[in-house]
């Protein structure tokens, strides 16, 4: 392979000037006893705190070291997709900024990107600091997105992976809105290879997805869902030909006038009722996004960054 191959390093984030540092100095060190030539692509999502600051320190000593401001908060999926676009690599690592995922196994993806795979996923099988409801709720998210999709996910496999320029191209031709990137990525077929690895726990600073008190994580489970597969709309119409047949059933039983009975099954059949248009409204929701045509992310600026998409 040839040694002079590009290899671009994407981080999606939002406010980590702790982190920073740290990430750039340990993600360099490896990198750099590679034989290949890199670049690193920061996306900051509107940082509010000094993060942006620093990486322009940076920058200026080094233009491999490279940014992305989008002009305002648009999220860690749209900030992930701006970086893929903008960059040149002839691989793409990407992974988080928080260092819970560690940049020295960036030369173990290598390897097997080298040994001909085109995307290579990392799997935790630990996960250091997290709890064992967050644990337990994240396996069940995989099992049901499993079921219902025509995709099969790697269980505990995230968004730290690499992808070969040849997958990556395929990858940015989609141009649906609220991309599930780990979905994507085993959606679009080719070679797949996976590693190890123990997830730490977060450097520093407070997570920006509480498990309990974010609706990110519900997101993205429900774009897991709702991306792959209309199987849930189809068991919509399964539920509802089963609970007429009760209907009737319970009409037949209704000369014996058991009146608790029928408010119970009123509150039942009022739950499935909201769930189902719930569903439905989901992907409504999906259709009417498609619709407006409106982009994943606007960018407002960039550095040492010289062909504007």
């Amino acid at each position: 392979m040839d040694k002079k191959n590009l290899i671009s390093i994407v981080f999606s984030f939002r406010n980590e000037e702790e982190n920073i540092p740290d990430l750039i100095r340990r993600t360099k060190e490896v990198i750099e006893k590679t034989p290949y030539n890199y670049e690193i692509i920061f996306v900051n999502d509107a940082s509010t705190d000094n993060s942006l600051n620093i990486l322009k320190e940076y920058a200026e000593k080094d233009k491999r070291i490279k940014i992305i401001n989008l002009s305002r908060r648009f999220g860690y999926n749209q900030g992930l997709f701006a970086g893929l676009n903008y960059s040149k690599g002839d691989a793409v690592i990407t992974l988080d900024a928080d260092l819970q995922d560690p940049p020295e196994l960036i030369p173990q993806l290598i390897k097997k990107w080298e040994e001909g795979a085109d995307i290579v996923h990392t799997i935790r099988k630990k996960r250091i600091g997290e709890s064992k409801i967050k644990v337990f709720l994240t396996k069940l998210a995989y099992k049901i997105i499993n079921f219902v999709s025509e995709i099969k996910l790697l269980e505990d496999a995230g968004n730290f992976k690499l992808i070969s320029r040849k997958a990556l191209n395929e990858i940015l031709k989609l141009k649906e809105k609220d991309p599930y990137v780990r979905g994507i990525a085993g959606w679009v077929g080719f070679k797949q290879d996976y590693i190890y690895y123990v997830r730490e726990k977060r450097a520093k600073g407070k997570t920006h997805f509480p498990f309990l008190r974010s609706m990110g994580p519900f997101m993205e489970f429900i774009s897991g869902v709702t991306s792959f597969s209309i199987l849930p709309l189809l068991y919509i119409v399964l539920l509802g030909i089963i609970l007429s047949f009760i209907g009737i059933i319970f009409l037949i039983l209704s000369i014996s006038h058991i009146l608790h009975f029928w408010i119970g099954l009123m509150i039942f059949l009022s739950g499935i009722t909201i769930f189902s248009i719930g569903v439905v409204g989901v992907y409504t929701g999906r259709i009417w996004k498609e619709v407006l045509g409106r982009p994943n992310y606007i960018v407002e600026s960039t550095i040492n960054i010289e062909d504007e998409q």
